[in-house]
């Protein structure tokens, strides 16, 4: 036997050659461009690529308005601040199902309470209280944001209300009335943020679902790019996310609805048209039609509007002439069948088993997931640790120097150390100094013209609504945007000449710059570059468990199983890209880690090949030593890259049904190798220059005798 036909194809790649012949195989998709941080003035002043956030923007400016205006005239200017920055409550589970938002919110709202209780308290026993408070905020706030997937602002407003409480004028006995006050201002926030309910109660998981329509259609447009790899991690964490938050929002009397079943439905479709997809990037080294893209896009708008879904048979010219079996021939079926499915009104039959179960809980596992962070392989203990002491560090060293207003510093050094690795948090820290200054400028002009309180409260929601519509886009306009909001508030909550106020307002903040960026720099620095390997490990693991599964003649994959193998599949896929981006900008270690983009491209392939795997929906099962063949060689690769040599993989067995698993796995092997190799050389030139200094140093010694 000379070749096979490697099912994979569409006619591009030729044959697959397995072993005994001398004919080339087919070609491996090119490797894209590894990810670049940069400092450099694009990353400090463009725009990242995004939407505008219209509905958040409008939100923060409505929520902070309304709750700093009502508590003014209730309790007076000065405490009114603490309403003010409860109503940030607005800015968080902005994308989560309304049901499981109110719940969310109403814990930020218990967050931001305690954080206002503990800095009112920790205030009024000392100015070093008070500098500890912020501290154990930050480093709090960090660990439960990251353990719990709290998005974007993360801990950054905890911190900023805990800080505002310990300058707001009282005493102990003072204590309940400003957590009553803090907890008007997020109940506030928690009515403007739920205030959509009532008018489109469904759209966050529609929108969830409908981006990994459109991811999806990016990632069709990418194959056979250089674009191929990164479009396949956006498009899995859209798919992921989707995944999230239509079973966020499966509450018992939403579950058994009609549309509940068609978002399920139009759910599962894109994530089995996701995996289609993968297996023809794998195969295919030049681009599909872009009638394909297109195709995915329409389905996007489809998701809320069933009469936008297009006609099935618009596929029809792209899988003309196609043999049935190929990838591209069940990718575009899969794709029609969607279309179908999402012709279907929300009041129409569906009898699309896709509809039934999404086979998980609702809710994730809130004291697990707190007790899994703080475990050795995880980042957020690290990340939480530098946070606190940082923020703690700082603080205190403004105290000891005198600085008036210590409390901004700690809120200058968690926003800077809320970028991550050492690249983006240098990034922050010249965005907030620059932005800051600016700010300044703006602020003080704007209290130097001694506006009447409705003023400053008006101001104060229109610099925040601002700030919240592009500060998603680049932190340096949201520092100018917000840095007058807080000036309006401190000074509101403690009036200071304002001469006095704004120099030490830019004082405190190039100086919570400085310590921000040293404790990225001495801090766990390399965090990310040690658990690198490790989240490598993870994807083989899950990897190799798959298709055990999938060539597991013994093995019944039912609903269930399929589910949980893909969901924990994709998160350590996920995962992976994650620890990569952040640890190349782990300074010195990046260096290290930047040649492993090769092995981390080819653990990703082989990881979404599983998963393509496991979307077969009967999987050719293999022989016993077949089996246990392939499951040696995920075993020798992981061995491999956890004593860090090069891995001795040997020959592979043939996998007709699968065959770029095969061509994956040696290509990591490779990769593995060069990595290794690259290591030793760098050692070794490292072991020649401290032997030449000492040589030199011996040297020195020896004329100095002389």
């Amino acid at each position: 036997m000379g070749h096979v036909r490697d099912l994979g194809t569409t006619g591009d790649t030729g044959p697959l050659d397995v072993g005994d012949t001398s004919h080339p195989g087919p070609r491996r998709v090119a490797v894209g461009e590894r990810p670049r941080p940069r400092v450099d003035l694009r990353a400090v002043f463009g725009l990242e690529s995004g939407t505008w956030a219209w509905t958040t923007a409008a939100q923060a400016a409505i929520a902070m308005t309304v709750s700093f205006a009502l508590a003014a005239w209730l309790f007076g200017p000065q405490v009114a601040t603490l309403a003010a920055m409860g109503s940030m409550t607005v800015l968080y589970e902005k994308k989560t199902p309304y049901a499981y938002r109110a719940a969310a919110l109403a814990l930020v709202g218990v967050g931001f309470v305690i954080s206002v209780s503990l800095g009112s308290l920790a205030s009024a026993l000392s100015p070093w209280a008070a500098v500890f408070s912020i501290g154990l905020t930050a480093g709090l706030a960090t660990w439960v944001c990251a353990a719990w997937r709290v998005d974007k602002p993360g801990p950054m407003f905890f911190v900023l209300v805990g800080a505002i409480s310990t300058i707001v004028p009282g005493g102990l006995a003072d204590v309940p009335l400003h957590a009553a006050i803090a907890a008007s201002g997020a109940a506030v926030g928690w009515a403007v943020s739920m205030s959509g309910v009532f008018v489109r109660a469904r759209q966050p998981e529609r929108q969830a679902v409908a981006g990994a329509y459109r991811k999806l259609a990016v990632l069709l447009r990418a194959v056979g790019t250089p674009e191929l790899d990164h479009a396949q991690h956006d498009a899995s964490v859209a798919v992921a996310d989707a995944w999230r938050l239509v079973l966020l929002a499966q509450t018992r009397g939403y579950r058994t609805s009609d549309e509940a079943a068609r978002l399920r439905s139009l759910l599962r479709w894109v994530s089995d048209i996701h995996l289609a997809t993968t297996q023809v990037c794998m195969a295919r080294p030049t681009p599909l039609p872009p009638e394909a893209a297109a195709f995915a896009e329409r389905m996007a708008a489809a998701v809320a509007a069933p009469e936008k879904a297009p006609d099935p048979a618009d596929l029809d010219g792209l899988r003309r002439g196609m043999r049935p079996r190929s990838l591209e021939a069940r990718l575009y079926g899969l794709m029609a069948r969607a279309a179908t499915a999402a012709r279907r009104d929300a009041g129409g039959p569906d009898d699309d088993e896709r509809a039934r179960n999404l086979h998980d809980e609702r809710y994730p596992a809130l004291w697990g997931a707190l007790r899994s962070s703080l475990s050795q392989d995880s980042l957020i203990r690290p990340t939480a640790l530098r946070m606190w002491i940082t923020v703690t560090a700082a603080g205190a060293l403004a105290l000891a120097s005198g600085l008036e207003n210590s409390y901004w510093v700690g809120i200058t050094t968690t926003a800077v150390l809320q970028g991550g690795n050492v690249v983006l948090t240098l990034n922050r820290s010249v965005q907030r100094s620059l932005g800051t200054l600016v700010g300044v400028v703006i602020g003080a002009l704007l209290i130097a013209a001694n506006p009447p309180l409705a003023g400053v409260i008006v101001l104060a929601g229109l610099f925040q609504g601002a700030a919240q519509l592009v500060i998603g886009r680049n932190f340096f306009y949201g520092s100018v945007l917000l840095t007058p909001m807080a000036l309006l508030l401190s000074y509101t909550a403690a009036p200071h000449p304002i001469t006095e106020l704004a120099e030490t307002r830019i004082i405190d903040t190039v100086v919570g710059s400085l310590v921000g960026l040293a404790g990225a720099m001495l801090l766990w620095r390399g965090a990310s570059a040690t658990r690198l390997p490790q989240s490598i490990v993870g994807v083989l693991e899950e990897a190799r468990r798959a298709m055990a599964a999938v060539l597991d003649q013994d093995t019944v994959i039912d609903g269930r199983l399929r589910y949980e193998l893909r969901r924990d599949m994709r998160a350590a896929l996920v995962s992976l890209r994650g620890v990569y981006e952040s640890a190349i900008g782990d300074v010195p270690r990046a260096a290290s880690t930047q040649p492993l983009w090769p092995v981390v491209v080819a653990t990703q392939r082989t990881g979404y090949l599983a998963l393509s795997a496991l979307a077969l929906e009967n999987p050719e099962p293999v022989g016993t030593i077949t089996l246990q063949r392939v499951d040696l060689a995920f075993r020798e690769l992981i061995s491999a890259m956890e004593e860090r040599r090069t891995p001795r993989l040997g020959a592979l067995p043939r996998l007709p049904a699968h065959p770029r698993i095969n061509m994956e796995l040696r290509a990591l092997s490779t990769a593995m190798a060069g990595a290794v190799a690259q290591d030793e050389r760098a050692a070794r030139l490292e072991a020649e220059k401290r032997a030449e200094l000492e040589r030199r140093r011996a040297q020195g010694d020896l004329d100095a005798d002389l």
